[in-house]
């Protein structure tokens, strides 16, 4: 069972990776953290492919008719919701109106509704605009005037967020918790730079890019999340590492429980799709800082998150996971 993932993931990884150059491990983190249920935040440059990335793994899957409706309402396979400051929620999610001169309302819907959404530049969006977000990746649904519209499944949200510029409103604290992970694409080496030019030069760049996975196996590999087994050791090794953010004398504001049901799943999605049937402690350690950095408020904003985390990890023995919190 859990070799057949493997090999789906590896063609899912091959596909995606035709036709834009990333980071395999990172590319990894991001699948997992789809398979998982979550979302991922992008804190990164303009141009570094991060719609390509969007499409590419929304157009590797091999869709049904039935996945294009909900509730009466048609999805689209990609969505990308470019942000500014005066977009209103109704923009993000939708919104009645009257047919006609007549009494009768039909439902408008927003770009919201589909199965993978590229949300670029989130962080130019009012604290009001965010907020329509909250109750879509909570729970996977959209009210609108007391009707409840669910969201498709797989549904799988990409934000991207600058760290400069002017009219940037930071995403509140519960918000960025919903995030799984956040990651940085970066620049690419030379070589890979070079690759993109050639391939993205031509005007036939995707001409060979298909689907290689039915939707129906992103939902199987999502029910298989819970059958990776977390060992006792593990987890206790998870929690305190969690529980040592908040009492780090550099954070101001440690991590939430919901950070570790959030890691906990990502971790066994790693596994899933790495083709093991239980996560390693390693697991653990390789995804603490993504998965927590964005989680977490240092005191001095010349210390990074990712500064703390690494001390935490330092600090915090494997050998401590055996132990009462």
């Amino acid at each position: 069972m859990m070799e057949g993932i493997r090999e789906g993931t590896v063609e899912l990884i091959r596909n995606i990776q035709k036709v834009i150059s990333v980071d395999r491990k990172k590319l990894e983190y991001i699948l997992a953290a789809k398979i998982a249920g979550g979302h991922v935040i992008l804190a990164d440059f303009h141009g570094v492919g991060k719609t390509s990335l969007a499409r590419a793994l929304a157009g590797s899957i091999r869709w049904h008719a039935e996945d294009l409706y909900t509730e009466g309402v048609k999805l689209e396979k990609f969505s990308r919701i470019q942000c500014t400051v005066d977009l209103l929620p109704q923009d993000i999610l939708g919104y009645n109106r009257f047919i006609g001169s007549g009494s009768e309302m039909i439902f408008n819907k927003g770009p919201i509704f589909a199965h993978f959404v590229l949300c670029d530049e989130i962080n130019l969006l009012t604290p009001k605009t965010q907020g329509s977000f909250l109750q879509v990746m909570e729970e996977q649904s959209v009210t609108i005037e007391g009707k409840t519209y669910p969201l498709p499944d797989p549904f799988f949200i990409i934000a991207t967020m600058n760290l400069k510029g002017v009219h940037l409103f930071p995403l509140p604290a519960p918000q960025l918790d919903r995030f799984m992970i956040r990651l940085s694409l970066g620049y690419p080496s030379p070589e890979e730079e070079e690759k993109i030019i050639r391939r993205h030069g031509r005007l036939d760049g995707w001409a060979d890019f298909g689907p290689v996975i039915d939707s129906l196996e992103l939902i199987r590999w999502k029910k298989l999340v819970d059958e990776v087994e977390l060992h006792p050791e593990v987890l206790s090794y998870m929690v305190s590492l969690i529980r040592q953010t908040r009492n780090h004398p550099d954070l101001e504001m440690g991590a939430s429980p919901r950070a570790g049901v959030k890691i906990s799943r990502l971790v066994r999605a790693l596994a899933l799709i790495r083709g093991m049937e239980y996560v390693p402690i390693d697991f653990v350690k390789e995804t603490f800082l993504p998965a927590m950095a964005h989680r977490i408020a240092t005191r001095d904003p010349a210390i990074s998150p990712e500064t703390v985390l690494e001390k935490i990890l330092q600090y915090v023995p494997v050998e401590q996971s055996r132990r009462r919190h």
